[in-house]
C-alpha cells in the first residue's frame, strides 16, 4: 500500500477550490494525505478551506511567487510516496479513481492516466501513449491532473523549476525521463477532469510557453534544436496542407483513404 498526497494550488478560485476538495475527500481509498496551497487568496478560499478541514492534512495562505513557487511548497509540505497535483478547478473522475490506480503504482517513478479535457465549448477525452519518445515532449506534455510522481524523482530531477511561468512540469517531465531516464507507465483510465482554463490555454501566452520551451530545450539538448525547429516548421506546413481545399476534396472522394495524413 502507498500513501498518496495530493497537493492542490489555489489563487483566488473559491467555486472551483470547493469542487476539487469534495473529489478528493469523497475518495474510497484511505491513505490519501491532502494538501492545499493557497496563494493568499482574496476571495472566499480560506472559508472554504475552513469549511472542509476535516478532510484536509495540512493547509497554507500565504504569498507566493508563482505556481511553481506554491507546488514546491506543496512537495515540501507532503509525506507521501507518489504526489498527484490536482489544481483548483480540476476534479479526480470518480469516488474510487485513486483506489483503482494503487495497483500500478511501486514498479515506476512515473504512471500517468487519461485526463477529460473540458473547455468553454466543448469537453474531450485526451489519451495519452503508452510508449514515450523524446519527439513527443516537442509539443506535448503528460497530463499533471492525471500523474502520479514517485517523491524520490524530485531528488534526482529537483524541484519545479521557479523561473518559468508556464512549462516547468513539462520541463520536469522532459529531465526526468530523456535525461534522467525515469521509469514510467501508463495506465487506459481516465483519472482527471482538466479545467482548460489555466495559465497556458490562454491564447495570449501561447508565445509565452513556446519561448520557454525553445530556451530549455537549447540549454539541455543543444544538439536536437534543429531537428526540433526543423519538425515544427514541418508541422506548420503539414496542418496548412491537411487544411487545403484540394486535399479536403480527395478525401471526400476516397481517394486518400489508403493515404495517412495523420502523422502529426
Amino acid at each position: 500500500m502507498y500513501k498518496v498526497s495530493i497537493v492542490t494550488v489555489n489563487l483566488n478560485n473559491a467555486p472551483g477550490l470547493e469542487k476539487t476538495i469534495k473529489s478528493v475527500v469523497d475518495q474510497t481509498y484511505a491513505d490519501i494525505e491532502y494538501i492545499v496551497v493557497d496563494g493568499a487568496s482574496m476571495d472566499a478560499s480560506s472559508d472554504v478551506i475552513r469549511q472542509h478541514e476535516s478532510g484536509i492534512s495540512r493547509w497554507i495562505s500565504e504569498p507566493d511567487s508563482g505556481v511553481y513557487n506554491a507546488m514546491n511548497k506543496g512537495i515540501e509540505l507532503s509525506t507521501g510516496d507518489y504526489l498527484l497535483f490536482l489544481n483548483s478547478g480540476d476534479l479526480l473522475r470518480t469516488e474510487t479513481v485513486i483506489e483503482e490506480l494503487i495497483p500500478y503504482l511501486g514498479l515506476n517513478d512515473i504512471v500517468y492516466g487519461d485526463l477529460l479535457v473540458v473547455t468553454s465549448e466543448e469537453q474531450y477525452l485526451k489519451e495519452y501513449p503508452d510508449e514515450l519518445k523524446f519527439s513527443y515532449f516537442f509539443h506535448e506534455s503528460l497530463p499533471h491532473p492525471a500523474t502520479f510522481i514517485k517523491r524520490s524523482t524530485f531528488n534526482v530531477v529537483g524541484l519545479y523549476n521557479e523561473k518559468n511561468k508556464i512549462v516547468s512540469d513539462w520541463e520536469f517531465f522532459l529531465l526526468g525521463l530523456v535525461k534522467h531516464g525515469l521509469s514510467y507507465a501508463h495506465v487506459p483510465k481516465c483519472v482527471s477532469t482538466f479545467q482548460f482554463d489555466g495559465l497556458s490555454s490562454k491564447p495570449g501566452n501561447i508565445g509565452l510557453q513556446v519561448s520557454e520551451r525553445e530556451k530549455i530545450l537549447k540549454k539541455e539538448f543543444p544538439l536536437l534544436i534543429q531537428d526540433y525547429e526543423l519538425l515544427s516548421q514541418i508541422q506548420k506546413n503539414y496542418a496548412g496542407i491537411k487544411k487545403s481545399r484540394v486535399v479536403k476534396l480527395l478525401r471526400a472522394i476516397g481517394f486518400l483513404r489508403s493515404i495517412r495524413l495523420d502523422l502529426f
